[in-house]
């Protein structure tokens, strides 16, 4: 077992959070620091074995959790530190600040810096939970600072605020089969899931879109549709970063009913097909869809004030479930948070347990960007969860 939440959540709503403070009859920094040994067990670290647990406060009244992530086989640096995952998860909930932030040990250099990029970050209250038990701003922490303000605009939305970067696909890009990860093959279609984007308000740019299809690989595999019957793709991801989408009931209550009436075969409980092999190849296509609107959406709220380069990337899971995470930088550049490790945050905190259980994934960004993720998500990947297909699609505007 590679960790599990059980009966501990990774996020507080604000309601139950006030309830249970009440009755624990605790201030709200005691309390705070009676949720990190729990959380601490939460924690993933099989190189150091050193468990990290933070709990933080948002202005909405919400109560998230972060743990620390080790990776055998990696690159320290593809880590992901306790307060990493906690602002990720609140990120992911549309918190946009923390108030409070109880830590199991002292923030370690790298989270002080990645904390910077939050809109007051100087005035967050950090509570250290060990015998002395202090409660300092974060700016005692990291007192000549180098942050957003040194490079940003002062009203530039920073890292939990509110953004939309505006991307959209020129059209359809190549559709790539389901291969083990290190490997892509893909096949033209005349889909253009831009037109499918024109009603959706997170979208700005998707009126006068390119409808030319382009065939981005010579081998692909003939002998199938080249076009699909055209849906609202934006209704299947309305939630594109939270892990509520459900692919398995998208399939069956969606696809059934096409699969059957076009091909005459039948999606069963188990989300197996019975009929022929093209209706098989329509739900997997289908599953794919929604996999890219949802890493697109995840790179329209990427926080890339630095590079420029937004990136988003979904998960697919054997049960069904997708989870998505958006890239997160720091003005320090190294405390970034990947779009792997975003979607890996997404994927615990709403339970996942095995990350074997993530079959493919999905990487949206710019082609040409000056910062790129797709070489180095592949080969983590490979270690994460080996035989994970991943399908990278970069023809974005602007």
């Amino acid at each position: 077992m590679e960790g599990q939440a059980g009966n501990t959540p990774f996020v507080i709503e604000a309601e139950e959070a006030d309830r249970q403070r009440r009755a624990s009859g605790l201030t709200i920094q005691s309390f705070l620091a009676s949720l990190v040994e729990p959380t601490r067990a939460l924690a993933r670290p099989p190189i150091s074995a050193f468990r990290v647990g933070a709990v933080g406060l948002g202005p909405s009244g919400c109560i998230y959790r972060g743990v620390n992530l080790e990776f055998p086989g990696l690159p320290l640096h593809h880590s992901v530190h306790a307060e990493q995952f906690l602002v990720a998860n609140a990120a992911q909930r549309g918190e946009k600040s923390l108030t409070y932030l109880a830590v199991s040990a002292a923030p370690c250099g790298h989270c002080r810096q990645f904390l910077q990029e939050l809109r007051g970050s100087g005035e967050v209250q950090v509570l250290i939970v060990d015998s002395h038990a202090e409660t300092q701003a974060l700016s005692q922490f990291l007192p000549h600072r180098f942050g957003p303000h040194d490079l940003l605009e002062d009203e530039f939305p920073l890292m939990l605020e509110p953004r939309e970067n505006g991307l959209c696909f020129k059209s359809h890009n190549p559709l790539a089969y389901f291969l083990p990860s290190g490997h892509l093959a893909s096949k033209s279609s005349a889909y253009d899931i831009a037109s499918c984007l024109t009603n959706d308000s997170h979208n700005n740019d998707s009126k006068d879109q390119n409808k030319d299809s382009k065939d981005g690989n010579k081998d692909s595999k003939e002998g199938l549709p080249s076009s699909l019957p055209r849906r609202d793709l934006v209704s299947d991801c309305g939630q594109f970063c939270d892990g509520s989408l459900d692919a398995n009931n998208i399939m069956k209550h969606e696809l059934s009913a096409d699969v059957t009436s076009q091909n005459g075969g039948s999606v069963q409980e188990d989300n197996s097909f019975v009929g022929d092999l093209d209706a098989q190849e329509l739900i997997e296509e289908r599953k794919l869809d929604s996999l890219r609107v949802s890493a697109l959406r995840a790179a329209n709220s990427s926080y890339a004030p630095y590079s420029h380069c937004p990136s988003g990337l979904s998960i697919f899971t054997t049960e069904g479930k997708i989870f998505s995470g958006s890239y997160l930088e720091s003005a320090a550049f190294n405390p970034s948070l990947s779009p792997l490790q975003a979607a890996i945050v997404s994927f615990i905190s709403h339970g996942g347990d095995h990350y074997e259980d993530i079959v493919h994934a999905v990487l949206v960004e710019r082609d040409g960007a000056s910062v790129q993720h797709a070489e180095t998500i592949r080969l983590a990947l490979d270690k994460i969860s080996p035989g994970c297909s991943l399908h990278i699609y970069n023809d974005l505007l602007p």
